[in-house]
């Protein structure tokens, strides 16, 4: 925690009266050191998470804290006041205010550091030592876990704590997840002993909307009291760090449950049928003995809650505040996820019988009735009739899987029946979404009414696929089919009468769009735009120029990264340099989000640059005509590109450009590393690579 606080982030003397005067005093501090680059932005998004739940604790203790992009790196600051502030606990006023600010793309190791700190708030001697500071060095030494309550010297040269008071970086990890092994494997060995024989076993979720601070506060004061009421107590925290999942054993050994939580727990039907104790995160910080009571009562009672529905696609993965917006988006995201494989398939299919039979390939006669192993042309007719099958099967999949994610398995009937009427009424990619989302729409409707308990056995295989796509057909066919078509045959005219100076523009404006949020929705629009273009057997000249261009465009940002740290590394720190490589790769892959650690880090800078090189490389790519069959693949389809030449030229434009808008910023601000990259000293740890075998599930971000 060494870079998260020092003294100059430390106000002994805090004299604000109000806990809106005191986070715009620590904040000060933030930006006096560079760590907040907007202070009234910043301020916002503290009195936005300020206004979801109080951040006072009982023991005199305020937390104001929050998620913003406003931060450059995660930072603590730390005021003790001599009056108090009113941060909202049962007990009081604060003395003892910490402000934690976390960069709205904050890697894990950070967040932990900061969430291992909320744990120790917990213990009364840090506390009490903080009260007893005479200089901010110290102070800020203490919160570091440099010097202990006590003053000790550790190990490693500095002051520090006892076993149990050691740096955050080396606790947090054990606690949640060593925890959870070790209690595994006394479950897995068998020891169910009777209730004499062995301690009352209870899970525990914790979890809040920030899920840095009371996430973590919540869990160390339930293992306390579980020490002292001899339970065993085993917490899983959803924080925004992550949150590795308790083993199933650990789940089924347990004599009861506490679920003390501020956002709905993920996967809750994991603990159904047990003593459960429900409440808000606060109860768990304040009176942790009283829930464990409350819990054993229930199990001595034998109360124990039902089996839970089981959640739906969209719920196991979605974030747990988000609104209908954002569900909405959800749900067409799931049917374009399930679809863009079929649409790249497809598309590289045709575009391989193309440029094996040539142009002419697409009037062949089927390959059933005509088939020369030793022409090229029946090998290229081949090709384009296997991909023409693919794309036939883009729309009821898109619809399929958005009424799926809707209302899982149920939905899937009457969104393929849909799908498919919108391929027969000439509704297209349009008429799938529409599909989708009134399949879904009518399964949850049915499964909203209370049906006999004779009749519940063959809801799912009969009722539910009968009624919806007889409503959702009666819809399609009479209805709204018609307009929809009308509009679909409207969005296609358009597209292929784009020339000159309007298809540079809308090259330019996806371009924009694609590099805006890397990845996110508005990059989802521009990519969804332009693969309902080509999610046709036969999409024309000026569709497959979207898709080129919107291709190219989202291959600029990390390309352009990866040079930048490469060319002038000393304007990057080591974790930015060691993205860079990789950025090669991902941008050389069309994946947006090779970006992102970048943007995350310096969004005022990377994403107006790669905003500009997107918009130059997209109008070139119009202005090019070059063309493009297949959804995905960056640069490993070139030769399947019409004018692949020109082509690559708009992508090295647009790279260049935004190489050159970021090292210009990034020059005005000054260096990060000033030894260079040969040096490599910086303090920021790399963000640890996903992929499989990770054991941790990254939670959806949140506003904090």
């Amino acid at each position: 925690m060494s870079d998260t606080i020092t003294a100059d982030l430390v106000d002994l003397d805090l004299s604000a009266d109000t806990k809106e005067a005191a986070a715009r005093a620590l904040a000060e501090r933030m930006a006096a050191q560079g760590r907040v680059t907007d202070l009234d932005g910043f301020l916002a998004d503290v009195a936005a998470r300020e206004a979801q739940m109080p951040t006072g604790l009982d023991g005199g203790i305020g937390i104001p804290h929050c998620r913003s992009a406003h931060v450059t790196e995660p930072t603590l600051a730390f005021g003790r006041s001599a009056a108090g502030i009113d941060f909202g606990a049962p007990d009081g006023p604060a003395d003892l205010i910490f402000l934690i600010a976390a960069p709205a793309g904050a890697d894990d190791a950070h967040l932990t550091l900061l969430s291992a700190l909320a744990r120790r708030l917990m213990n009364t001697e840090f506390t009490d030592a903080l009260r007893a500071a005479t200089d901010a060095e110290h102070a800020a030494a203490l919160i570091r876990g440099e010097t202990a309550p006590g003053g000790a010297e550790t190990a490693s040269g500095g002051t520090g704590a006892d076993e149990d008071e050691a740096d955050p970086a080396d606790t947090a990890p054990d606690d949640s997840v060593a925890a959870p092994a070790a209690a595994s494997a006394g479950a897995a060995t068998g020891t169910t002993a009777p209730d004499g024989d062995r301690p009352f076993r209870i899970v525990a979720v914790t979890s809040c909307p920030t899920g840095i601070a009371h996430t973590y506060m919540a869990a160390e004061s339930l293992e306390n009291a579980g020490r002292e009421a001899g339970v065993e107590i085993v917490v899983e925290t959803q924080g925004s760090a992550g949150f590795t999942r308790l083993d199933p054993a650990v789940i089924a050994a347990a004599d009861g449950v506490i679920l003390a939580h501020d956002v709905p727990v993920r996967d809750k039907q994991r603990f159904a049928g047990k003593p459960t104790v429900d409440t808000g995160v606060k109860a768990a910080v304040n009176r942790p003995a009283a829930l464990i009571s409350e819990v054993r009562d229930k199990a001595a009672r034998g109360e124990t809650t039902a089996a839970a529905p089981a959640s739906t696609p969209v719920e196991r993965a979605g974030a747990d505040d988000e609104g209908y917006g954002t569900r909405l988006r959800r749900w067409l995201m799931s049917g374009v996820s399930y679809m863009v494989p079929f649409v790249a398939a497809g598309g590289l299919l045709i575009a391989l019988g193309f440029a094996i039979g040539g142009y002419e390939i697409n009037e062949a006669p089927s390959v059933m009735d005509h088939f020369v192993w030793t022409q090229a042309d029946s090998w290229g007719a081949l090709l384009f009739q296997i991909g023409g099958v693919a794309f036939g099967f883009l729309v009821p999949v898109l619809a399929g899987y958005i009424a799926y994610g809707m209302a899982d398995r149920p939905g899937l009937v009457p969104g393929f029946v849909g799908g498919a009427i919108s391929l027969t009424i000439n509704a297209g990619f349009l008429g799938g979404l529409a599909a989708g989302l009134i399949a879904g729409g009518v399964v949850l409707a049915i499964q909203k009414v209370n049906i006999p308990a004779a009749l519940r056995g063959i809801m799912p295989v009969v009722v539910i696929p009968l009624i919806s796509s007889a409503v959702v057909g009666f819809l399609m066919f009479v209805v709204i089919g018609k307009p929809i078509a009308e509009a679909q045959k409207g969005m296609t005219d358009w597209l292929n009468g784009l020339t000159g100076t309007n298809a540079v523009l809308l090259g330019a404006l996806l371009g924009l769009m694609m590099c805006f949020d890397l990845g996110g929705p508005v990059n989802k629009v521009a990519y969804t735009f332009a693969t309902a273009g080509i999610a046709v057997a036969d999409p024309g000249d000026s569709a497959m120029k979207v898709m080129a261009a919107v291709m190219a465009a989202g291959m600029v940002p990390p390309l352009a990264m990866a040079l930048a740290t490469t060319v002038r590394g000393r304007l990057f720190n080591r974790a930015e340099r060691e993205n860079g490589k990789a950025a090669w790769v991902l941008g050389a892959s069309f994946i947006s989000e090779g970006a992102i650690p970048f943007a995350a880090a310096d969004p005022l800078r990377v994403i107006p640059a790669s905003m500009a090189g997107g918009a130059v490389t997209g109008a070139l790519s119009m202005a090019s005509g070059a063309t493009l069959r297949a959804p995905h693949g960056g640069i490993f389809v070139v030769p399947l590109i019409g004018n692949p030449l020109l082509y690559l030229v708009a992508i090295a434009a647009g790279v260049g450009v935004t190489t050159a808008l970021v090292i210009v910023l990034k020059g005005l601000r000054g260096t990060t590393d000033p030894a260079g990259p040969a040096t490599g000293e910086d303090t920021a740890p790399a963000p640890a690579a996903g992929g499989a075998g990770t054991s941790k599930e990254t939670v959806a971000a949140q506003p904090l």
